[in-house]
């Protein structure tokens, strides 16, 4: 098959769609098919063994949208189908006008994503499903349209399928696909790795965009809260500087790193955390229950889906800092409970194969083909 994979976002950006476009595209090229790519950047991306093309984010919204949509349409011509995680709109638009299928991986309602970034709305997903108002409705109509199209749409947890049918979405064309786990490659001794980032005492580790969705405050009141424990934030986004200027001395930024440094991150850390406000199934948490590090998150969307309170993690209410804090502290003093989740980790997350996984989307392509 010729496959046109589509992203917002790509190497060297952060964030969940920049991880998972590339291995797809990646395991599309090692089963032998053509493959393509279709994404935005601030300056021309890094090529591979297929071809990597940008749309430039320096021109105008506007015209920004207009040129991805004729880029996808464009590729899409030549192509069998197009695999879209990210601009969806703009994948429905080239898609529909090179009459080509197109397959959707969801990472959360986009409707609600295009409101909070208009500033229309804030709040979380599940409150966004009752909220009236004109822009909304028109945000939501676009949102249905491009999904009801789409030849078939994945989606990470049945949190966010159950969402997706609740749109008109019809069930036979939604599924569950869990992102997999990690490749992880042979790291060095925890210990060596804990010297690596200049790690002494009690250390968590969070990875991912700055951004409000990640609730930072929540996890920076923890910290400030429980004495002897720092935290090492890995990434970038628009709430970068804020977060830097409201962080206290126990918390360090060490910018965007490699994906295969992150994972040495989660390794050397006693904790992975995420206070996220909403989220869907991030691939943090696979990846840093892939290297033997529980997690203590919110228990928001599809996160309770791969982490189990008291099994590989603990969870707590979004939004509560005192509620953090007390599971960082009860992670932190009982040494057992520590070591037990960290022992299940890993095998928690083992069924969770990247070949097993991504042979779906295959499949689902080859389907929208026939």
């Amino acid at each position: 098959m010729r496959i046109v994979v589509v992203s917002g976002i790509w190497p060297p950006d952060v964030g969940g769609p920049a991880s998972h476009a590339p291995e797809v595209a990646d395991f599309l090229h090692e089963r032998g098919h053509a493959v393509e790519v279709v994404t935005t950047a601030w300056s021309p991306p890094e090529q591979r063994a297929y071809r990597v093309s940008a749309v430039p984010r320096s021109l105008p919204p506007g015209v920004r949208h207009a040129r991805a949509a004729e880029l996808v349409r464009e590729r899409a011509r030549r192509a069998d189908a197009v695999y879209t995680t990210g601009m969806f709109g703009r994948s429905f638009a080239g898609a529909t006008a090179a009459r080509k299928p197109y397959v959707v991986k969801l990472t959360a309602d986009p409707a609600f994503e295009r409101a909070r970034r208009r500033g229309v709305v804030d709040g979380d997903v599940d409150g966004f499903q009752d909220r009236g108002g004109v822009r909304i409705a028109a945000l939501r109509l676009a949102r249905d349209v491009e999904l009801r199209c789409a030849a078939h749409v994945f989606c990470p947890s049945d949190y966010l399928r159950t969402l997706t049918v609740s749109w008109g979405v019809p069930a036979e064309r939604v599924s569950v696909l869990p992102n997999p786990a990690p490749r992880v490659p042979e790291l060095p001794a925890r210990e060596e790795l804990r010297r690596s980032f200049d790690m002494d005492g009690t250390t968590l580790a969070f990875a991912g965009r700055l951004g409000a969705q990640k609730a930072l405050d929540v996890a920076l009141d923890a910290v400030d809260a429980v004495d002897g424990v720092t935290l090492l934030i890995a990434g970038d986004g628009d709430e970068r500087e804020r977060l830097q200027e409201r962080a206290g001395p126990r918390v360090r930024f060490l910018g965007p790193q490699p994906r295969e440094r992150v994972l040495e991150l989660f390794r050397a850390a006693d904790a992975s955390i995420l206070s996220s406000s909403w989220e869907n199934f991030p691939h943090t948490v696979v990846e840093a229950l892939a290297v033997g590090t529980p997690v203590i998150a919110t228990d928001v969307g599809g996160v309770a889906e791969v982490v189990r309170d008291g099994e590989n993690g603990l969870l707590v209410p979004a939004g509560d800092a005192p509620a953090f804090a007390a599971a960082v502290r009860r992670y932190v003093t009982d040494e057992a409970l520590a070591a037990r989740l960290r022992a299940a980790a890993a095998d928690s997350v083992r069924d969770l194969d990247r070949d097993a996984v991504f042979g779906r989307i295959e499949r689902a392509l080859a389907d929208a083909v026939s």
